[in-house]
């Protein structure tokens, strides 16, 4: 990890609140607006965007251009932006877009500052709920409508007592979804479709695992902050560092995490 003095610690999560707050008040502008509508980034499948996710990111990218020019940026919406800090701001503007342009409120934004170990410090923000987890820098709290708590998550326990999410029942392709269900029926629970609050539900301590597939690096790095900052693990399906995305696996305790990789693996 990147050496910080304590003023350089507080400024990063001074910086990356400013940007939650931005991003809040620009996806509130719109959410469970009649007249929203989306683009769709892909010809095969429905992968939404809207106004909201591009203003939701500009706004948070003309913050760090005032405050934070030396770092570098990771946006979902306008790409990457070289720093020369070592610092680089990772940002989903909106993660759950399908769930925004419903209305649930399960959609959040994701904001994390990594460096060339990975994610150091990352905020998941449910706007309309005004729900804020934050992890990493010493921090590991969230502060939402019932006040403000320490992180931590659940007990270890068997995958047979566990709570599994996941955003899609297919999973990813054939093969990842095969893998997936070899897990699955053994849970205590599964339940779908909630996005990023998934990750923030394990480091409340709240659900067990997340397993997921095809994710990109601003889908994860804020989740990999804040749920090891709660005493959780993250990593890809092989076990090995999933700061750049694709198949992801967040468990509550490492014994649960080896028993869902096992099965992960046949």
């Amino acid at each position: 990890m990147a050496s910080l003095t304590a003023s350089e610690t507080a400024d990063l999560i001074a910086t990356a609140h400013a940007l939650a707050d931005a991003a809040r008040e620009a996806t509130l502008l719109h959410f469970r607006s009649p007249g929203l509508s989306a683009e769709t980034k892909e010809a095969e499948r429905f992968d939404p965007v809207t106004v909201a996710d591009r203003l939701s990111e500009q706004r948070m990218r003309d913050i760090l251009a005032r405050r934070r020019p030396q770092d570098g940026i990771l946006g979902e919406e306008f790409g990457s932006v070289a720093g020369t800090s070592g610092l680089t701001w990772v940002l989903d503007p909106i993660d759950g877009t399908r769930g925004y342009l419903s209305g649930t409120p399960t959609w959040g934004v994701l904001i994390s500052v990594r460096d060339e170990t990975g994610p150091i410090y990352g905020i998941i923000d449910q706007p309309y709920i005004r729900e804020r987890f934050e992890g990493g820098l010493g921090r590991a709290e969230v502060n939402g409508p019932s006040g403000r708590a320490v992180l931590a998550v659940r007990p270890a326990r068997p995958l047979s007592q566990a709570i599994l999410f996941s955003t899609f029942p297919e999973v990813g392709t054939a093969e990842e979804g095969a893998a997936f269900r070899r897990v699955a029926p053994k849970a205590k629970l599964v339940r779908y479709g909630t996005d990023c609050y998934a990750y923030a539900l394990i480091a409340a301590g709240q659900i067990d695992l997340v397993i997921e597939a095809g994710l990109q690096a601003y889908d994860v790095q804020a989740p990999i902050a804040v749920i090891q900052a709660a005493g959780g693990i993250v990593t890809d399906w092989q076990g090995r560092p999933a700061h750049d995305g694709g198949q992801i696996l967040a468990a509550a305790s490492p014994a649960l995490h080896a028993e869902a990789l096992a099965l992960l693996n046949g």
